[in-house]
């Protein structure tokens, strides 16, 4: 066919041809981005916990591609056309849905844009050109679109509406939706009016944002009710977001100021006026490992009920002054009974550093708090935790926490989840500490305070080459 075509046309001719041919493909290739799309492991991950939770957020930093996957996942229930691999729900009839920004502007520079294209190139954005059936524009904002109708594969007709949190809760009452995509934090009146319009229809809502807010009530509580069946947590950093170039992460991290960099490259919320500890978690992050049986070791507790019990265990590497988190357990609304069973399997060499907050006394018994414990059988030791300078005050001993961090002498095993969780949320306000979401932490410090105190194992306590390593009990 080639060699025809270049006998029959002139070299003009064919490179006119040529360049004609590359055009269409392109244009085609534009017209139809949902066909190519291939999410990356933390995307695909978001999109399969669809086909359960009603609930779902996606986590990430700055241009990371969170917006991108949501358009294309909204592309997919509009239209129906869901490709092979696609691991999430599936709608098998036409869908009433929602898109939506905190303003307008947003809406039409984010949302709209990722799912038509830009103004003047509709069908370019994760919808197929072929399948838009109508445009009908908004009032109040320049080039903002009210509602689009999509072709949907059963022979129907999809309907999406740009909706906006500025327009305050009661513009979102009304008929109800099978999709609510928020692309940015809504205020909570409004996730919650978007989850009464889900009732009727079973429907779903998800959010993909930056969490510049900080810990605010929605990312809590859709973090907090992240168990993969009802609700998904799913959190992208820079690493996860394979378009970025490795030698372009550490010039795209130095760009943010330090106490918004975690927000902003890992989706972490962003802490008030800072987080306590500044610190790159790949710093103190480490691989489990058989704890050598000379190293000394001590636990560590910080009593509670209705905020969590918790415990951990340290080992102690005297050679290098560096200190390692191997245990944690954290749980609420138990008795020291309970508490005490669950951290007997540590050793029974193990003793514990305990705050002055044991010395109180129970009203019922009158017996001390930190007797209940040693009486059902916890080694502690015999003096609360104090600072090595004297007295029990928190900012010394995170002070101590922080300086070992900076220099690579406080380690903690990489599976103890529950701990980087409390790292990650651990933050002032106004220069104060916030006192939630601390309890390992508070028990690592008390431990740390007493590091002096802590002895290898007892040969009829431990057995030779032991792993220490147990997975933690996560109760958020």
């Amino acid at each position: 066919m080639t060699n025809l075509l270049n006998s029959l046309l002139s070299s003009q001719e064919l490179s006119a041809l040529q360049q004609a041919l590359t055009r269409e493909q392109t244009r085609r290739r534009e017209s139809n981005r949902l066909a190519a799309y291939r999410p990356y492991s933390k995307q695909t991950e978001f999109h399969a916990f669809g086909a359960t939770c009603k609930q779902r957020l996606l986590r990430a930093g700055n241009q990371q591609g969170k917006t991108f996957s949501g358009a294309m996942e909204m592309a997919m229930h509009l239209t129906g056309l869901y490709p092979d691999w696609w691991p999430g729900r599936r709608f098998d009839h036409p869908i009433d849905a929602w898109a939506a920004c905190d303003t307008g502007e947003t809406a039409r520079d984010n949302p709209q844009r990722a799912l038509l294209g830009p103004l003047g190139h509709w069908g370019t954005g994760a919808i197929p050109e072929r399948t838009i059936l109508d445009l009908k524009r908004g009032r109040g904002v320049a080039d903002l679109l009210d509602i689009v109708l999509v072709k949907h594969a059963s022979g129907g007709t999809s309907k999406l509406g740009f909706k906006r949190y500025d327009q305050g809760r009661e513009a979102w009452q009304g008929p109800a939706k099978h999709v609510i995509w928020c692309d940015e934090e809504p205020p909570e009146d409004i996730y919650n009016e978007a989850l009464a319009r889900l009732i009727a229809t079973g429907g779903m809502i998800y959010t993909t944002f930056t969490p510049l807010l900080g810990l605010s009530n929605v990312v809590k509580r859709l973090m907090d009710a992240n168990d993969g069946v009802t609700c998904a947590d799913i959190n992208m950093t820079i690493e996860d977001a394979l378009h970025i170039r490795e030698e372009d992460r550490i010039r795209i991290m130095s760009v943010f100021p330090e106490h918004e960099r975690d927000a902003r490259i890992k989706g972490v919320p962003l802490m008030g006026t800072g987080r306590v500890f500044p610190v790159d978690t790949d710093r103190i992050r480490c691989q489990a490992f058989n704890i050598p049986e000379d190293w000394p070791q001590i636990g560590g507790l910080d009593f509670g009920w209705d905020h969590p019990f918790a415990a951990v265990k340290l080992a102690w590497d005297r050679d290098a002054d560096c200190v390692y988190v191997t245990q944690t357990y954290r749980v609420h609304h138990e008795t020291p009974v309970i508490h005490v069973a669950a951290l007997r399997p540590w050793g029974s060499y193990l003793k514990f550093a305990w705050p002055h907050d044991g010395l109180a006394t129970e009203k019922g018994s009158g017996e001390q708090l930190m007797k209940q414990y040693s009486g059902n059988g916890l080694k502690l030791l015999e003096l609360h935790a104090t600072n090595p300078q004297g007295g029990n005050r928190v900012e010394p001993g995170v002070l101590e926490m922080l300086d070992r961090m900076k220099t690579s002498r406080l380690k903690v095993f990489d599976h103890l989840a529950d701990w980087f969780y409390e790292f990650d949320h651990y933050h002032r306000d106004n220069g104060l500490i916030v006192k939630k979401n601390d309890d390992l932490i508070s028990a690592t410090r008390i431990a740390l305070m007493m590091i002096t105190f802590a002895t290898p194992p007892e040969p009829d306590g431990f057995t030779s080459g032991q792993t220490d390593i147990h997975w933690p009990v996560f109760t958020h």
